[in-house]
């Protein structure tokens, strides 16, 4: 009987396309060079989280300094009547009290705060705010590909030692890891796991039946196993379910010859409505999921760079149904042991009346493509021309941010 591929064999193998059976996702592993500028032995990590929904830097990061926070911000004021203190930052900002674990890091000097930051996008609209975000161009509809996909296959060309690749934690491959360089899709079962003596009895069938899906099922297996160690249908829902998805992806990038750039998704940061509450909650699952990915990456968090993105901002002012709209400024954060980290980097704008953009909204300082730029270039050591005509299109004046990687 012939065994089938293990996902080492994958891994090695550049034409290799497959579907994994457990996700229904497509992968295609192909061997890319460790970057040239890399000491002996160092290969670093680079992990893009999306917050999809918009979430409300003024609420995650209050800018409690501000003498016209309070009054703006009325009833949602971290530290208002009925609210949680903020964690203490720098004196002017605090931190949510919903994220201890990542303010532990921030004392640590291992995770820092960009505020005041935006993409180049200024309309409201999730969808087109998305596209925008993980395309890296100027508006939406521009590119079929994304900014960490060319990220990827900008890396300077070193020793080719290892396969290095994309991992996509999602059913489908998002737009910010699509184009030319491999990319390797995962997410944890949300079915209950089928037993080992079903798995070997169904690889025989197919072996004998139908070779071509026990070579599929046989890779599935493998990469499922190389996230294993995580409890994928434990109960605590939103909080597991964020956990899980942090833990697996994190293993898959320990291993030696595992994926080396990722990007994750968590959904939940539209609070139109009620937002204390439901911020709180999806606050909590993210610093949960922030601290497994520091845990399970520990053997290489020294060479880890993880940056936490979300489509837009939230108005400053809540609405009539004690939430916030759509808005433009927000917060984005950086954390990995390799992060300059211990402080909040912000220009900051004000929140006078007369300083809101379009009377509504944070005032956009700084554009989210310079932090990106900046930890591109110093962590993964691609060139700045390639980071304004391949990695970001059109984006020649926007300049790299410095000291950012320590």
């Amino acid at each position: 009987m012939k065994t089938p591929p293990s996902i080492a064999d994958a891994l090695l193998c550049p034409s290799r396309r497959v579907f994994l059976a457990g996700a229904g996702a497509f992968v295609a592993w192909a061997n890319l060079p460790r970057p040239a500028y890399a000491a002996p032995g160092r290969e670093p990590r680079f992990i893009a989280v999306i917050l999809r929904g918009a979430m409300d830097g003024l609420a995650v990061v209050p800018p409690i300094g501000d003498k016209d926070y309070a009054g703006l911000r009325g009833d949602l004021a971290i530290g208002a009547v009925g609210q949680e203190p903020a964690l203490p930052l720098d004196g002017f900002f605090g931190l949510n009290s919903a994220m201890p674990g990542f303010h532990a890091l921030y004392q640590k000097g291992e995770a820092l705060i960009v505020h005041a930051s935006a993409t180049p996008y200024r309309d409201r609209s999730h969808f087109d705010g998305q596209d925008v975000l993980e395309s890296g161009l100027g508006g939406p509809g521009l590119a079929p590909s994304g900014w960490l996909n060319r990220a990827a296959a900008s890396i300077p060309a070193g020793e080719g030692v290892r396969p290095v690749s994309g991992l996509a934690a999602s059913p489908t491959i998002p737009l910010i890891l699509r184009g030319d360089a491999p990319t390797l899709s995962w997410t944890p079962p949300r079915l209950e796991t089928a037993s080992a003596d079903t798995l070997k009895r169904l690889l025989d069938l197919y072996t004998h039946e139908a070779p071509e899906m026990a070579r599929v099922l046989g890779e599935g297996v493998d990469l499922d196993a190389l996230a294993a160690g995580i409890d994928v249908n434990a109960g605590g829902g939103l909080a597991a379910s964020f956990k899980s998805l942090a833990q697996g992806s994190a293993r898959l990038l320990a291993e030696d010859g595992g994926p080396r750039l990722a990007a994750l998704s968590y959904d939940g940061w539209d609070t139109h409505t009620a937002e204390d509450g439901r911020l709180d909650n999806v606050l909590g699952a993210l610093d949960g999921a922030l601290q497994s990915l520091a845990t399970e990456l520990a053997p290489v968090w020294q060479d880890t760079v993880i940056a936490v993105m979300t489509e837009f901002g939230r108005t400053a002012r809540a609405n009539g149904n004690e939430g916030t709209d759509h808005g433009t400024a927000t917060v984005a954060f950086l954390l990995g042991g390799a992060v300059k980290g211990g402080r909040v980097i912000a220009d900051w704008p004000g929140l006078a009346e007369t300083d809101l953009y379009e009377d509504r909204d944070l005032k956009p300082t700084t554009d989210l493509r310079a932090v990106l730029k900046g930890v591109l270039r110093d962590h993964l050591g691609i060139a700045g021309s390639d980071l304004s005509t391949k990695v970001f299109p059109d984006s020649i004046g926007v300049m790299p941010m410095d000291g950012l990687v320590a």
